[in-house]
C-alpha cells in the first residue's frame, strides 16, 4: 500500500493540489460558467472526474452501422467530468450462434470509433493520456466491454481488443458466456467461483494492461480474482447493501447487486476500488451520503463514481419496431433488436412515471436527478463538499483513485 500512497501523493502535488490557487492563475482551466459557485469551478477544473461505468449506445448490428450521431463532446463538457470508461454489452439479446458475441463486440467498436471522430475525441490508453487530455482541457474516454462474451474462449482476442483500443474489461455481465469465466451475482452459482478461462483472462489482461472490472461477479469469484491478480481491481458499480433508499421497489430489485461490508473490505484491503452508482439515491445529497458509507467502510483511497447511466441518449434499433434493417437477413432473435434499450432497472423506473423520474436517479448522466441545475460533476461536487469531503478527498473519489489503479493497470508487465 505503500506504492499507492505515494502515487496519490504525486498525483495531488502535480495534479490535483491547489485547485483554487491554480484556478486564480489560469482561469480558462475551467470549463464552468462564471455563475456557479467558485469553489466547486475550481475543484471541478483541478481534478479528474471520472465515470467508472458509462453506457454509450450504438448499434452492434453491422447493416445499422455507424448509427446515429450523439453529442457525446458537449455533454461530456456540460457533465464536467474529464473521461468517462466508454462501455457496451454484447449479450442483452440471446447469444445464438458461434460468432455472435465477437461480430457484435466488433461493430460496438467500429461504432464508437465513428462517434469518437465525429466529437473529435480520442481514447485514452494510459494515464498519461488522461493527463494530457486534462491539461488541454479536453474530454476523453476509457474503452470498456462489459462482458467477456466476446471472447468465446479465444484468448488471443484480447490482443484484438487491445489492439482496438480495450483498456478496461467488465469479466461478467447479466447473461452466461458460451465459455463461462466465473458466477454471476443474479444468478445461481454454477462454477464455484473463477473458471480456469477466467483466470486465464485475467493474467492476460495484467500482461497487455487491461484493468480488470469485477462488477457483476459473485463473492467467491471476486475472491477468485484477487488471489490471481497481481494489480488492483476494480468493482465499478455497486453500493452497500445497507444503503437501499426510499423505493421499496428498487431496494429489491437492486438487493443482489449491492456489496456487503465485509466483502467491500477484502477488495480495498488488496488494493482494489469499488464504484458507487446513482442508483438508489433520489437525491445529489443521498448520493454523496452513500458514498461517505462507502469511504466510511473501505477508506478514502478505494472509492470512485460509477453511474451505471448513458451521457447520450439510448438507441433504438429499426427492428424494435418491427422494421428489418436493410439487407439483414438474420432471424430475430439474433437482430438483437433491444441492443442500446435502457437497462432492466431503468425501464422499471421508467414505469412509475414522472414524478418518480425526477426524484430518483435516472439513466441519463446529466439528468441522473430531476430538475438539475448545473452538470453531473459539478453537482456531485457541490454535494461531496456539503457532506463534508475536503478538496483532496473529492478528487480522490472524483477520479484520483481510479487513475492510480488505471495507471497500474495499464503499465504492461
Amino acid at each position: 500500500m505503500g506504492n499507492n500512497q505515494e502515487w496519490n501523493r504525486r498525483l495531488f502535488l502535480t495534479t490535483m493540489g491547489g485547485a483554487g490557487a491554480a484556478l486564480m492563475l489560469n482561469p480558462l482551466l475551467s470549463w464552468a460558467s462564471v455563475d456557479r459557485d467558485p469553489r466547486i469551478e475550481a475543484i471541478v477544473a483541478k481534478t479528474f472526474g471520472i465515470d467508472t461505468h458509462n453506457h454509450i449506445d450504438v448499434p452492434l448490428i453491422k447493416s445499422e452501422l455507424p448509427g446515429p450521431k450523439v453529442d457525446l463532446a458537449n455533454e461530456l463538457k456540460k457533465s464536467g467530468l474529464s473521461a468517462i470508461c466508454m462501455t457496451f454489452a454484447v449479450d442483452y439479446q440471446k447469444l445464438v450462434n458461434p460468432g455472435d458475441a465477437y461480430e457484435r463486440f466488433l461493430n460496438g467498436l467500429t461504432a464508437m470509433d465513428e462517434i469518437l471522430k465525429a466529437n473529435n475525441m480520442k481514447r485514452s490508453l494510459n494515464f498519461n493520456d488522461l493527463q494530457l487530455a486534462k491539461n488541454a482541457k479536453k474530454p476523453t474516454v476509457i474503452q470498456s466491454v462489459e462482458g467477456g462474451h466476446f471472447l468465446e474462449g479465444k484468448i488471443e482476442r484480447l490482443q484484438i481488443a487491445y489492439d482496438r483500443g480495450l483498456r478496461h474489461l467488465g469479466l461478467l455481465h447479466d447473461n452466461d458466456a458460451s465459455v463461462p469465466l466465473g458466477d454471476i451475482f443474479t444468478k445461481t452459482p454454477q462454477w464455484g467461483g473463477l473458471t480456469s478461462f477466467g483466470i486465464e483472462v485475467i493474467k492476460e489482461c495484467e500482461r497487455l494492461g487491461i484493468l480488470v472490472d469485477l462488477s457483476h461477479c459473485d463473492d467467491n469469484t471476486v475472491n477468485g480474482a484477487l488471489k490471481v491478480a497481481k494489480k488492483p481491481v476494480l468493482v465499478s458499480h455497486t453500493g452497500l447493501n445497507t444503503r437501499l433508499g426510499q423505493n421499496e421497489f428498487m431496494s429489491k430489485m437492486m438487493m443482489p447487486r449491492l456489496i456487503n461490508k465485509e466483502q467491500a473490505k477484502i477488495v480495498a484491503d488488496n488494493g482494489g476500488v469499488i464504484g458507487v452508482w446513482t442508483h438508489l439515491a433520489d437525491s445529489p445529497t443521498e448520493f454523496a451520503n452513500n458514498i461517505k458509507a462507502m469511504v466510511d467502510v473501505v477508506g478514502i483511497d478505494h472509492v470512485c463514481i460509477g453511474t451505471d447511466t448513458k451521457l447520450t441518449p439510448s438507441y433504438r434499433s429499426p427492428s424494435d419496431q418491427g422494421h428489418k434493417p436493410e439487407g439483414d437477413k438474420k432471424p430475430k432473435e439474433q437482430q438483437g433488436e433491444n441492443f442500446g434499450q435502457p437497462k432492466k432497472e431503468n425501464d422499471q423506473r421508467n414505469q412509475k412515471g414522472p414524478e418518480a423520474n425526477k426524484k430518483q436517479g435516472g439513466s441519463t448522466t446529466n439528468e441522473a436527478w430531476g430538475d438539475l441545475k448545473q452538470g453531473f460533476y459539478y453537482t456531485v461536487v457541490e454535494s461531496l463538499l456539503k457532506t463534508g469531503f475536503t478538496e483532496d478527498e473529492i478528487g480522490k473519489i472524483g477520479g484520483g483513485n481510479y487513475c492510480r489503479i488505471f495507471d497500474a493497470a495499464t503499465k504492461k508487465s
